[in-house]
This record gives C-alpha cells, sequence and structure tokens, in this order.
C-alpha cells in the first residue's frame, strides 16, 4: 500500500479585495504611527529592531485608522475560514483578535526564527514588498527530533523539505497555527518592508 499523509502543517494564502487601496491607506497609516509611537519608538532602540514595531506599545490600532480596522475585517473572514479548513471545534465561541501590529523593516534587517506562544492562529498582512524583501520561512516543527535522519534530495517535494519559504507579494495575506516557527527573511531590498502581523486566540 502506498504512503499516506499524516499530521499536516497547513499554510493559508488569500489575497486581499481592492489591495492596492487598502495598502495606501495602511502605508500612511503605518508611518504616522512610527512617528507619533514615542514609546514604540524607544522600545524598538533599546532592543535594536531593525526599524519599527508596535507590537510592544499599542494594543488598539483598529481604533486608531479604519485602515487597520479594515484590515482586521478581512483577516477576521480568513481566519474563519482557516479554522473550517483546520477542522478546529470551536464550541461555539469563535476565534478573537488578540493582537494586531506594524512591522516597518529598514533595509538589512531580518526578524529570526520564533513562535507565537498563547494564540491560536497566527497571521501578517504585507503592505509593502520592494524587490528583494525577502519572504517567509517556514519550518517542519519536526525538525529538532529528525536527529539521524539523512537530507533531503534537492528536488524533494516541498512537503517533504524540512524548510518551506514564501515570497508574498504587497496585498497578500498569509495565516499559520501559532505554534509553526517561522522567520522573516534579511530585507536585501533598499527601502522598508512593511507589514501588519497580527494573532487570533480562542475563547
Amino acid at each position: 500500500m502506498p504512503a499516506k499523509s499524516l499530521f499536516v502543517t497547513k499554510l493559508y494564502e488569500a489575497r486581499a479585495p481592492r489591495a492596492a487601496a487598502l495598502n495606501a491607506e495602511l502605508a500612511h497609516a503605518m508611518r504616522v504611527t512610527a512617528n507619533d509611537d514615542n514609546a514604540g519608538r524607544r522600545w524598538c532602540a533599546e532592543k535594536k529592531y531593525p526599524g519599527y514595531t508596535s507590537y510592544a506599545s499599542l494594543n488598539d490600532l483598529p481604533w486608531r485608522a479604519p485602515a487597520f480596522a479594515s484590515l482586521q475585517e478581512i483577516a477576521g473572514e480568513h481566519v474563519a475560514a482557516f479554522s473550517r479548513e483546520l477542522d478546529f471545534d470551536l464550541g461555539g465561541r469563535p476565534l478573537s483578535l488578540d493582537s494586531l501590529w506594524i512591522n516597518i523593516v529598514e533595509p538589512g534587517g531580518q526578524h529570526t526564527g520564533h513562535i507565537h506562544p498563547h494564540s491560536v492562529i497566527s497571521g501578517t498582512y504585507y503592505v509593502e514588498m520592494p524587490e528583494g524583501a525577502g519572504g517567509l520561512k517556514l519550518e517542519d516543527p519536526r525538525l529538532a527530533m529528525m536527529m539521524a535522519a539523512p537530507p533531503r534530495r534537492a528536488r524533494a517535494a516541498p512537503e517533504q523539505r524540512p524548510f518551506h519559504y514564501v515570497r508574498p507579494r504587497a496585498g497578500d495575506l498569509l495565516l499559520w497555527e501559532s505554534w509553526l516557527r517561522h522567520e522573516t527573511e534579511r530585507n536585501d531590498s533598499n527601502a522598508d518592508r512593511l507589514s501588519v502581523s497580527f494573532n487570533y486566540k480562542w475563547g
């Protein structure tokens, strides 16, 4: 009998409607917020973050600008669809937005491997992705347990490889389960990479 695929790790990909207009509004709101957020800029300087993030300073972006509220609505629809794809039994309690934050990554900046604890589904919406801005790298969650396993062939099927690379465009929305380790590749462009990330929790 042929081998079966078990314990599948899913990546959800979508395009935002009217992405160009939404991205223009988001980019403006992101830069205004970054300019006004003194606490966030101090945190970024202390942590040597390569650019600006509102992760540690603001938790009310959808109330600050209509563009963020629009993105929350779009993300919520796709999170609901993804949860159905994952066969989650939510017991009548829908997933709800836990956090949403700005990422403005300067040339040369990157975000090393990490997970998003205390949430169920995480994602990123890409606002400005200049050529060479770097993509998303996803890691096989079994990687630490492979020990003596031989390497995969260079042309192995995507689902057999230890890492999966995504090259998102502006207007793309990606979702994954929050336990999935991932990293943002180095921004090798000459401009900032703009994105908005978010977490959804259950209950």
